[in-house]
C-alpha cells in the first residue's frame, strides 16, 4: 500500500513539474533551481505550514524561463497583474525568480537538500537550518513578526539539524540580534 502523501494536491502537483523542470535544466548543463521561502517552508513542515507561491533561486534564470513554458508556464498579464512571477494554467501556484545566487551567497550550497519524486525526478529545496535563518532574518526586522512562529515550527520538526551552522547563520541574518535561544525559548514556554 502507497502512503498517502502529506501535502495538498495541488502542492504537490507543482513539486512534481518542478522536478521535471530540475531534470530538464540538469538535462542541458545547468544547475537546477533550488525551492527557497514558503514552499520549503512548506515541505519541512509536511505541510503544517502552506504557501501560495514557489519561490526559487536560480542562475540560468533564462534556460529556466525557457523550460517553464515548454511545460505550460505563462507570465501573467494585463491591469491588476503582478508580471515578475509565472504561473501554470493547471496549478493554483505561482513561480517567481527570486535572486541567482542563493540567499545572497551566504548559505552553504552543500547544505542544500535533494527531496526525490520518483517517477518525476528530484528538487533541490534551501536546507533546513538556512531557511530558519531566513524567517529569523526576517522576523528580527521587524517586517514579518509572523515569521518567529514559522522558524519555530521548523526548528520543533525537523530532526539533525547542524545547531553550530545554524546558530552562525541566524546570527547573521539577524546581525546578530538573535540565536537559537530564540528557538529554544518557546519549546520552554516562554515568549522571549
Amino acid at each position: 500500500m502507497v502512503a498517502a502523501s502529506p501535502y495538498r494536491p495541488e502542492f504537490e502537483a507543482a513539486l512534481r513539474l518542478l522536478a521535471r523542470i530540475s531534470a530538464g535544466m540538469d538535462a542541458v548543463g545547468f544547475r537546477p533551481p533550488v525551492l527557497v521561502g514558503g514552499a520549503a517552508v512548506e515541505i519541512y513542515t509536511r505541510g503544517a505550514v502552506n504557501t501560495g507561491d514557489f519561490d526559487l533561486s536560480c542562475g540560468r534564470q533564462d534556460v529556466l524561463e525557457d523550460l517553464m513554458q515548454q511545460h505550460g508556464f505563462v507570465r501573467p498579464s494585463g491591469p491588476g497583474k503582478a508580471t515578475r512571477g509565472w504561473v501554470h494554467p493547471d496549478l493554483r501556484l505561482g513561480f517567481e525568480v527570486v535572486s541567482d545566487v542563493l540567499l545572497d551567497g551566504l548559505a552553504d550550497r552543500e547544505m542544500v537538500q535533494v527531496v526525490e519524486l520518483a517517477p518525476d525526478g528530484a528538487i533541490a529545496v534551501i536546507a533546513p537550518e538556512d531557511i530558519i535563518a531566513d524567517r529569523m532574518g526576517q522576523y528580527a526586522s521587524g517586517s514579518a513578526p509572523e515569521m518567529l512562529g514559522q522558524a519555530r515550527a521548523l526548528f520543533a520538526l525537523c530532526e539533525g539539524l547542524d545547531l553550530s551552522y545554524m546558530e552562525r547563520r541566524i546570527r547573521e541574518e539577524t546581525g546578530g540580534s538573535h540565536g537559537i535561544q530564540d528557538l529554544e525559548d518557546q519549546a520552554r514556554g516562554s515568549d522571549a
